[in-house]
C-alpha cells in the first residue's frame, strides 16, 4: 500500500534542508541539485544540475548521498528520483576525476 502524504511547507522545508546538507559536496564538483516536486505518494523529484547532470557517478550520488539524506530527515518520503539521471552508457557522461 502506497503512502499518501500531505505535501506541505514543513515537508518541503525539511527536504530543502536535507538538500542543503549535500549541496556543498555537489558544488565542490561543479554541480548542484534542484527540488522539482514532492508527490502525494511521497516521491521527491529532483534535477541534477551543472557537472552533476552529466557525471557518471550521479546514480551513486543519488543513492548514497541525496536519497539517504532526504529519507533520514523526512521519513515520510518513499523514494527519491532524478528526472535527468545520467546513464553510464551515455556518451556525454563525464568522469568526475
Amino acid at each position: 500500500m502506497e503512502a499518501n502524504i500531505e505535501v506541505n511547507q514543513s515537508i518541503t522545508a525539511r527536504v530543502e534542508e536535507a538538500l542543503n546538507g549535500v549541496r556543498p559536496y555537489m558544488e565542490a564538483d561543479g554541480g548542484n541539485i534542484k527540488l522539482l516536486e514532492i508527490t502525494s505518494d511521497g516521491v521527491v523529484k529532483l534535477e541534477l544540475m551543472g557537472a552533476c547532470g552529466t557525471c557518471r557517478m550521479s546514480a551513486m550520488t543519488m543513492k548514497a548521498g541525496v536519497e539517504e539524506a532526504i529519507k533520514k530527515a523526512v521519513p515520510e518520503i518513499t523514494s527519491v528520483v532524478a528526472v535527468n539521471l545520467t546513464s553510464l552508457d551515455d556518451p556525454k557522461a563525464t568522469n568526475p576525476w
